[in-house]
């Protein structure tokens, strides 16, 4: 199940279930898994982004996602 979805400044995405395993068929370029994720996901999914050079990412809404 997904838990942690991260879109890098690149507009490559990153997915993670609960336990921090990467779930490869939802992870690509943006356009392309954008709406699987959105469909996906459920409620209490995290959603970020990743455009700066912090040490984490930042958690955004799933609207601005």
């Amino acid at each position: 199940m997904i838990k942690k979805i991260i879109r890098l400044r690149d507009d490559t995405v990153m997915v993670f279930d609960e336990e921090g395993e990467q779930l490869p068929e939802y992870q690509g370029r943006y356009p392309e898994v954008k709406e699987k994720i959105l469909t996906d996901a459920p409620a209490g999914a995290i959603f970020n982004h990743w455009f700066s050079h912090s040490i984490k990412p930042d958690e955004v809404q799933t609207k601005s996602w």
